[in-house]
């Protein structure tokens, strides 16, 4: 039970109660969540599609295929920092416990300025590689870890310096009605001003978090197309009978055309792979596709088209229709 001059006290978690209503207005809806799955989705397969070659935008993808693909993408980002969240909740709260229970670490005299000199130096490098090619530009994801890290750490010992410099305080004070009045009429200020502060915390480690989960989810993209391309030779064969020439030149796939004038389909295309189909079109690539000159292969879906698939570990039947 709280006394007219004693102020409310905050939630456990730190946060100002009018940034927790923005925040459960804002994340709560599944449409931000969905939002998110399909811009990511969408980052893996435009990488793994340009890795051969191909925009990703011809072959029609839906907001399901997308959505799918974001679980590739996300899985990864989303265990490590849940994991990292949850250690930081458990140090943060078994050091409250040992200020709380009157104890002050020396560690602290040192760790706090060591952090807030360390903080500022993550938050500098990552900001400047927002603008510019940097050394943290060339390892993956290390510039947005490095300013949303940075940001944490900074406002972490910021809030570890106020936490124990404010205990003396509160427990030397009086309740005389000077300081209650005073307290009451500078609450709100503070109040929206920690707001500000932990919206403007939030805005940049969110920022922080989805441009890595971005690279993460185009390097997996691309690293995806090229373990496909290094198991080429395991994945089935696919021929193609056509009721019409489809000219395809590539290496390594031939053509046979049929001598029976009453054949449905009329050319045999040996020597592909199916990689994936999507809407009305087929992405193929030749069994010996290189990436110094390898070609893919988009063919529409119709009726004058039929695929046949074999096991990698067989030979397709002789060439003829």
């Amino acid at each position: 039970m709280t006394t007219p001059g004693t102020p409310a006290a905050e939630p456990a978690s730190g946060l100002p109660p009018q940034l927790i209503k923005i925040l459960g207005a804002i994340v709560a809806p599944t449409t931000l969540l969905t939002a998110l799955l399909y811009y990511f989705g969408w980052s893996h397969a435009y990488w793994f599609c340009d890795y051969f070659g191909v925009n990703s935008t011809v072959l029609g993808f839906t907001s399901t295929d997308y959505v799918m693909r974001s679980v590739d993408a996300l899985f990864v980002p989303l265990t490590v920092a849940a994991s990292a969240a949850l250690l930081a909740v458990w140090g943060h709260t078994a050091l409250r416990a040992r200020l709380a229970a009157g104890s002050r670490p020396r560690a602290l005299r040192v760790l706090v300025p060591t952090a807030m000199v360390l903080g500022g130096l993550l938050v500098l490098g990552g900001f400047v590689s927002v603008f510019t090619t940097t050394v943290l530009s060339e390892h993956l994801v290390a510039a947005p870890l490095s300013l949303g890290f940075g940001v944490l750490l900074l406002v972490y010992a910021l809030h570890l310096q106020r936490l124990v410099t404010s205990r003396p305080q509160a427990a030397g004070s009086g309740s005389g009605s000077a300081d209650c009045s005073a307290g009451g009429s500078g609450r709100g200020g503070r109040g929206w001003a920690a707001a500000a502060e932990w919206a403007v915390v939030f805005v940049l480690v969110g920022l922080s978090l989805f441009w890595a989960a971005t690279d993460y989810s185009a390097a997996v993209g691309r690293s995806r197309a090229g373990d496909f391309v290094a198991g080429l030779a395991r994945y089935p064969s696919v021929v193609i009978y056509s009721a019409r020439s489809l000219s395809l030149r590539a290496p390594g796939v031939t053509q046979v055309r049929c001598q029976d004038p009453e054949a449905a389909y009329r050319y045999r295309y040996d020597g592909l792979k199916l990689v994936l189909q999507s809407g009305d079109e087929y992405l193929f690539l030749p069994a010996k596709w290189t990436a110094a000159s390898g070609v893919a292969i988009l063919i529409p879906k119709s009726d004058s088209l039929r695929l046949e698939f074999f096991p990698a570990w067989s030979r397709p039947g002789p060439s003829a229709c």
